[in-house]
């Protein structure tokens, strides 16, 4: 599984229903479990960025497709970030020319 890092920011309808937020994380965490996305911790965070989660998916697609389900929602703008452990990172380095 390909691990990612979710950063969230709140639009104004979010932002506006700001008490809702845990809730709302809740109801993310049962999308993506039926998207094939295993959803791990979320923090919500101080600064340009609201809430950051981290997630695991099969692969790109299934996370991209995941994120534009979310966004769709109306209640934040994501950036999806693909993170690498440092095992991972490993062969990324050993590939390099």
């Amino acid at each position: 599984m390909a691990r990612f890092i979710m950063l969230a920011t709140f639009t104004d309808q979010g932002i506006a229903k700001a008490q809702d937020t845990i809730k709302r994380t809740e109801n993310v965490k049962v999308m993506a479990k039926r998207a094939g996305v295993t959803m791990g911790e979320t923090y919500w965070t101080l600064g340009a960025v609201d809430v950051v989660a981290v997630l695991e998916a099969p692969d790109d697609e299934t996370m991209t497709a995941f994120s534009l389900s979310v966004a769709k929602l109306g209640n934040v703008r994501t950036q999806t970030l693909r993170a690498f452990t440092a095992a991972e990172m490993l062969k990324v380095l050993e590939k390099m020319v």
